[in-house]
């Protein structure tokens, strides 16, 4: 399995941002109550180089706002404070579809950036109107071409659940995402956080709460979506903060586990549809990949003891294959004489 890339990072919540997005409190979200400065960044780097073993490098990654949308020279203090330090490889940013242009990509090759995330939430133009986003799925599209025609990584965040969205909507989202090519994706379902207008239209009965469980539902088939097109997906929900889980996030589909919780139901489908067509059994053996063996097993082996329940006397065993991300595979099953 390739190492985990050391990451440090840098919060700029709002920063750029020419509207607000009704889903939206990025210094909620993030933790960060203020805007990065040049001091901000040599921090981070400096508490970062107190942890990482000498000689190794790490991504730093501007978070939250719209980067590209900050006055020019600003980008640019931000991104020499990063550069002066040799631990500091490679530097990614977040920012918006529509504040991408040759000029704004030429500023971020110039101080070594390499990766660019774009906040595509939904390629839906309803959904987008609706979410008050201010720009269309044709600036996502564009902006994602010029980002890799640039010679960038290119990530491409989604959302679902989000005012005038549906399951159809999602999927069709995923599928447009997919075809766009990007190095990875991050997965985010909707979340009501405290003070935004999609809590002012929740309460007044103009949004309805996309719930946990129903972001399960939606989820699995974007997963998949992405994995049966080689795109890593790097997160999926939102990164639980104290903020987040003390009151911050008043409904909607935030959960610490969220993932793991769309993870397991796509494998528990994928192993209940080998059982359902195997006849009687007294012992399956299911092989998944090394990473995946305890989304298959389930939040404390739910999903054996489910699978066991319906399909008995059969009794479950799971153990590494190389099957490919999101595929189970019959590796030995006994029938019931």
């Amino acid at each position: 399995m390739t190492p985990k890339r050391r990451i440090i990072p840098v919060f700029v919540p709002h920063v750029g941002c020419p509207n607000n997005c009704v889903f939206c409190d990025q210094k909620k979200i993030s933790g960060a109550l203020s805007p990065a400065s040049p001091e901000d960044v040599s921090r981070a780097i400096e508490n970062a180089a107190a942890v990482i073993p000498e000689g190794e490098t790490a991504e730093l990654a501007f978070y939250g706002g719209s980067f590209t949308a900050i006055p020019p020279a600003e980008q640019e203090a931000l991104l020499a404070a990063a550069r002066r330090y040799d631990l500091v490889g490679p530097i990614r940013v977040s920012t918006r579809p529509d504040r991408i242009n040759g000029e704004a990509l030429a500023l971020l090759k110039a101080y070594g950036v390499e990766t660019v995330e774009l906040g595509a939430q939904s390629m839906d133009d309803e959904v987008l109107r609706l979410s008050g986003r201010g720009h269309k799925a044709l600036d996502t599209q564009r902006a994602a071409e010029l980002v890799k025609a640039s010679g960038f990584g290119l990530i491409l965040q989604m959302m679902t659940g989000l005012p005038g969205d549906t399951a159809e909507k999602t999927l069709a989202t995923a599928r447009k995402i997919a075809s766009l090519g990007p190095d990875g994706v991050r997965i985010y379902p909707t979340v009501i956080i405290r003070d935004t207008p999609l809590e002012e239209m929740w309460r007044a009965g103009a949004y309805k709460e996309h719930t946990v469980a129903e972001a399960v539902e939606w989820c699995v088939p974007v997963v998949q979506t992405f994995w049966e097109a080689g795109i890593t997906i790097i997160r999926l929900g939102l990164n639980p903060t104290d903020d987040l889980s003390g009151g911050t996030a008043v409904a909607g589909a935030y959960h610490p586990a969220l993932g793991t919780l769309v993870y397991s139901r796509l494998y528990y489908e994928r192993a209940r549809e080998l059982l359902a067509g195997a006849g009687k059994l007294e012992r399956a053996t299911l092989g998944v990949e090394q990473r995946a063996v305890s989304n298959m097993a389930g939040l404390r082996r739910e999903n054996v003891l489910t699978l066991e329940r319906e399909f008995e006397p059969v009794k479950i065993k799971i153990i590494p294959a190389k099957v490919g991300m999101g595929n189970v595979k019959p590796i030995d099953f006994l029938q019931k004489q």
